[in-house]
């Protein structure tokens, strides 16, 4: 398959810059939006495209399209990008499933949380028995920021390394082709638990966050985790979940790339020399992002829900104690209210059910 035109569904940081980026890059884009969040489509509109800014210039990108209609989105697109958050995923299956056709691709970019999988357990939920050409990668192809009311992205990194697998497994060679169309960093992982254990975001936001909590509270929006929030002290936590993800990556078969290495080679670390906290204080695309502006945000729900929920759970499955991870899921629940161990994934919730590691490996 040559791939011609792309449908981009979700209009948050990573679908803008993505179509921002492949419409520069010659693809004809549509860029999709729930009715709900249609305002983030609205400047774009208006202008006819998005002002992309990176390395010190802005270039107007014209977007052959923009629409809150899913099926107008993603009528003859070859492949369709989801760019939403993990909690989103079910929700945009209900609304995609029914209209896409089996030999369209369907490309998860973003931070990965077993999202083919969970894309396909809803569309049967709903009596669709199509067999889908769906995979995912283990964090979005971009360091980026987008402001939907001024059709502008700040473009700090294009990602040099990507997990990419498709589910069932087997398929990921083909899709693979396929979407390195888009992106040429891509790399096959063995399969999409593999990739979702690669998805660093839980090991490094919830932990030094929550040691936060009080300076987050306190700062009114202005603080900068990775600047000011991870010091000495608070990457202890990190590197302690760190560990616990790599020894139960390591009860499955994975080789995981370790927080340094995983951030040097996507490109977010200039180095992979000096300690995990001078790296993260000094790098220039982590340093110029804002966040967590409160403690009620993605930083901590979406990655204790959908990333360290779920590792405990399969710590428990391979018999890896998991104390860290732990400690920062019952904390959290426990400033914010909430229940996460009930609330977030879990291997019931995606149909794996009284599974041992070899069981749960060949069911993907």
């Amino acid at each position: 398959m040559t791939v011609s035109k792309i449908a981009i569904l979700g209009a948050g940081n990573g679908g803008i810059t993505a179509a921002a980026d492949l419409s520069q890059r010659g693809f004809e884009v549509v860029l999709f939006e729930n009715e709900l969040f249609a305002s983030n489509l609205e400047k774009i509109d208006e202008n006819g495209g998005i002002f992309l800014q990176e390395k010190g210039e802005e270039n107007f990108i014209e977007v052959h399209q923009v629409t809150t209609d899913i099926k107008e989105a993603v009528k003859d697109a070859d492949v369709i990008m989801l760019t939403v958050p993990g909690f989103a995923i079910e929700s945009m299956a209900e609304m995609l499933a029914p209209a896409v056709k089996e030999e369209q691709v369907i490309f998860l970019n973003g931070a990965g949380a077993m999202g083919a999988l969970r894309f396909v357990n809803k569309a049967r939920s709903l009596g669709i028995e199509k067999n889908f050409k769906i995979g995912e990668t283990n964090s979005l192809a971009y360091g980026t920021r987008a402001f939907p009311e001024e059709a502008k992205v700040e473009l700090g990194l294009r990602v040099k390394k990507l997990f990419f697998a498709a589910y069932p497994a087997e398929a990921t060679e083909e899709l693979l082709e396929i979407c390195r169309e888009l992106y040429q960093c891509l790399v096959p992982a063995e399969n999409v638990l593999h990739s979702t254990m690669e998805n660093g975001n839980p090991e490094v936001h919830p932990g030094p966050s929550l040691l936060n909590a009080g300076r987050i509270d306190y700062s009114n929006g202005e603080f900068y985790l990775y600047k000011e929030g991870i010091t000495k002290h608070t990457v202890r936590l990190l590197r302690g979940i760190e560990a616990e993800r790599i020894a139960i990556g390591k009860a499955f078969g994975f080789e995981l790339e370790d927080a340094i290495t995983s951030r040097y080679n996507r490109g977010y670390f200039e180095t992979s020399e000096g300690t995990l906290q001078e790296l993260f204080n000094k790098s220039e695309v982590y340093g110029a992002i804002k966040g967590p502006t409160e403690v009620d945000s993605r930083y901590f729900t979406e990655d204790i829900s959908d990333g360290l929920v779920f590792w405990s759970e399969l710590g428990e499955t391979a018999g890896i104690a998991t104390p860290n991870i732990d400690a920062v899921i019952t904390i959290g629940g426990t400033i914010l209210e909430r229940d996460f161990y009930s609330e977030g994934l879990t291997l019931s919730k995606l149909g794996l059910t009284e599974v041992s590691v070899q069981e749960l490996l060949r069911k993907l």
